[in-house]
């Protein structure tokens, strides 16, 4: 009788086995950020076959890949999304995501914990690594802003071509710059990010693999890119390319991607099951074969695999502290705002002064400017609308002070079969000084400010940039006062369409004419400029680059 009941069990025991955990199951839906995905989905493989039960029912992941921002957009119910819903547990590349959501008042659940680890490093070609190093003398994040930097032309910048992923997709590229904003702040250099940022936006990759990719393409400048420890190791293991990828360690210190695991459902049942499943992720061998993947654990700790092979550390990097909340939020919307459109009406100043002389130079005021503004101009993409106009006093007939050079529109556009960014540079290798010619600055800027109103565009940043030797206006035939400009500004201004206007004013005069150029440029969110050395105006550039990200509310 005794050996007929355990022989019962047996059966039962047997027959419920093979039956696995049939319909009584709890589906845990986990999103993992791509690069990661594949060991999670491994170690999911394993967890399900253990059937792990909650509540008397037996637990099985699924696990989908998806980009981070993908996730983060479904999850604040705004911008593009390719995400199937909110996942039950969500582990996304960084936890600087989590920071944007945050910051724009999106509820998110503290992370379960840190699974994995991969420092943000530089990269190079190894045959480019010795070049960088005498360019650089030290691999930094302050010297990836200086080879970025727009306004250093004559920089390092000279002999290294910077790549990065967007910052708006990749935690490596956002990471990378909230790294170099941190560094710089505590130089007390944080103005050198922002031409590194213009510089930056023109230089993206479209995926982490493109950049390292196009790392193996020759050129006369040796390349510098963003990517994470993890991508790399990946890309010379599965890729084998002739010139391994480096990974360059800054000497400063770096950002992790962190890969959070976080719980999204409110379900207790799911809930348990992901805070079982977070336990098995967090267990010896789900992090060996994390480790075996070319990740990090979150101490920091790596596999051989990983360490044996050149160039990459045996110990994690220094960690960088982490940016809060609204620093990840200020930088995305710097960088968001430095890239929007541009729609800009240059004002050059043709009075006979600019053709005095510039102690040092050999060239005068108007050669000098025109240099600066021919350096500046490059620093916008193609889509970037743009014209020209030259002011003095009798410009185009008696009483017109200003003549229009170059109409404002798309510098990819063609005017009468010549491209208009060739067109500008053109005007700019030729324009010259009116020997006899005043300053008619506020007739200009009025009928400049009338025209840059009428043609106002919604996408893009509307701005009059002026460029005077003067102390404002000097005309002595007449026409509108300061008083009559500056009503005339109030009553054109609307903070919905918004045109500002950035004056650049230098040469000895320039200071005696601050209050009312103050004035006028105040009445319309702008700012004043003045230079004490005309080859001070390249640093203003770059200041009226800057003012994009506050525009129309900047508080000079």
């Amino acid at each position: 009788m005794a050996i007929a009941v355990l022989l019962g069990v047996a059966a039962f025991v047997i027959v419920n086995r093979d039956r696995g955990c049939g319909e009584d199951t709890l589906a845990l839906h986990v999103t993992a950020s791509p690069d990661i995905q594949p060991a999670i989905t491994e170690i999911a493989d394993g967890y399900n076959r253990t059937e792990r039960r909650v509540d008397g029912r037996c637990v099985q992941v699924t696990v989908k890949k998806e980009e981070a921002p993908s996730v983060a957009n479904a999850i604040s119910g705004s911008g593009a999304t390719s995400a199937e819903g909110i996942p039950d547990l969500w582990i996304p590349d960084s936890g600087l995501w989590l920071g944007q959501l945050r910051a724009k008042g999106v509820q998110v659940p503290e992370p379960a914990g840190s699974i994995a680890r991969s420092p943000i490093v530089l990269v190079a070609p190894s045959s480019a690594v010795d070049d960088l190093r005498r360019t650089l003398d030290e691999v930094s994040w302050a010297g990836l802003v200086a080879a970025a930097n727009v306004a250093a032309p004559d920089g390092p910048g000279k002999k290294i071509r910077v790549l990065a992923p967007d910052p708006l997709q990749n935690a490596a590229g956002l990471g990378a710059l909230l790294a170099a904003s941190g560094v710089l702040r505590e130089a007390d250099q944080e103005d050198q990010l922002i031409g590194a940022l213009k510089r930056l936006s023109r230089s993206l990759a479209r995926s982490p693999d493109a950049l390292l990719a196009s790392h193996q393409v020759r050129s006369r400048r040796a390349p510098l890119g963003v990517a994470s420890e993890h991508d790399v190791w990946v890309y010379n293991t599965t890729e084998k390319p002739t010139d391994p990828i480096m990974p360059l360690y800054p000497v400063e210190g770096t950002l992790n991607l962190d890969y959070p695991a976080v719980i999204m459902t409110r379900d207790a049942a799911l809930v348990k099951a992901a805070e079982d499943f977070v336990d098995r992720l967090a267990a010896p061998p789900s992090q060996a074969a994390l480790r075996a993947a070319g990740f990090r654990t979150a101490g920091g700790k790596a596999d051989p695999a990983l360490t044996a092979a050149d160039g990459f550390a045996a110990e994690a990097p220094d960690s960088l502290p982490d940016p809060s909340p609204n620093a990840v939020a200020s930088m995305t919307q710097s960088w968001s705002r430095l890239n929007l459109g541009t729609r800009l009406l240059a004002l050059y100043d043709v009075s006979g002064t600019m053709a005095l002389p510039v102690p040092g130079t050999g060239a005068d005021r108007m050669r000098v400017i025109s240099q600066i503004a021919a350096e500046g101009l490059k620093l916008f993409p193609p889509d970037s609308e743009i014209g020209a106009w030259e002011f003095s006093t009798h410009m185009d007939g008696q009483g017109v002070d200003y003549v229009e050079k170059v109409p404002v529109g798309p510098l990819s556009e063609e005017v009468n079969g010549v491209l208009r960014r060739d067109l500008l540079q053109r005007h700019l290798a030729g324009i010259k000084a009116k020997p006899t010619g005043d300053t008619g600055l506020n007739d200009t800027l009025a009928a400049a400010y009338e025209r840059m109103t009428e043609e106002y565009q919604p996408d893009k940043i509307n701005t009059l940039l002026v460029l005077t030797d003067g102390a404002g206006n000097d005309d002595p035939d007449g026409g509108l006062s300061d008083a009559e400009l500056l009503n005339k500004l109030q009553s054109m201004y609307d903070e919905t369409k918004p045109v500002s206007i950035l004056i650049i004013a230098f040469g000895p005069d320039a200071p005696k004419g601050r209050k009312t150029m103050d004035r006028l440029v105040k009445a319309t969110g702008g700012e004043l400029f003045i230079a004490k050395d005309v080859l001070e105006v390249r640093k203003f550039f770059l200041e009226g680059m800057k003012r994009r990200l506050c525009s129309p509310h900047c508080d000079s």
